[in-house]
């Protein structure tokens, strides 16, 4: 009974006690990266901010990333899913008009070569590249807001000109023949 007191009293003691290894570093505060040659200014909040702003508008991310070249091909793929989405939606509501005007008993619809089952069977083609078409929209909206996001990643990631690769030739000790070998070398 003592002894599970002790061991209740020693993991009370443990569980509570907090440890500090490390400075606070605050999100907001900005990080300088030192490099032998020059000190670059790190903005944690910088990715999550061109998210935002690619989620706010399609594009805006892309522009204050300062890829310029990137917000025409998000404005022609998001337009181009739009558009389909419109054509395809347009096209289902007129062979649904014609088909619900035939059971009707109207003739006078602008498909008269077409029976009904083709009617349809062309209202679930368009509505289903509809909806196609929108899922394509949606995925395309997202992949702006992710491709802003690692955007802001990589301008933050260092490339330096201290990366070397060279091949070397060395002598096998055993066998006396030459082995081919590629050195990485990292200068800091």
């Amino acid at each position: 009974m003592i002894k599970s007191i002790y061991i209740a009293i020693v993991v009370f003691l443990v569980g509570t006690t907090s440890l500090l290894a490390q400075n606070e570093l605050k999100v907001t505060d900005v990080v300088v990266a030192k490099d032998s040659t020059k000190t670059t200014k790190i903005n944690p909040l910088a990715p999550s901010k061109a998210a935002f702003y690619s989620a706010i508008l399609p594009g805006l991310g892309q522009a204050y990333n300062k890829k310029y070249w990137k917000i025409p091909i998000v404005y022609g793929a998001m337009g181009t899913g739009i558009y389909s989405y419109v054509w395809n939606n347009k096209k289902y509501h007129e062979y649904r008009d014609a088909y619900k005007r035939r059971l009707l008993g109207y003739t006078d619809d602008n498909f008269q070569y077409l029976d009904d089952s083709r009617l349809i069977s062309a209202q679930k083609f368009h509505q289903k590249n509809r909806d196609l078409s929108m899922l394509v929209t949606a995925g395309i909206y997202i992949l702006n807001i992710v491709d802003a996001n690692i955007d802001a990643h990589l301008m933050q990631f260092n490339v330096n000109e201290n990366l070397s690769i060279k091949p070397e030739f060395e002598i096998n000790e055993f066998d006396r023949k030459h082995n081919l070998a590629v050195s990485v070398n990292f200068n800091f």
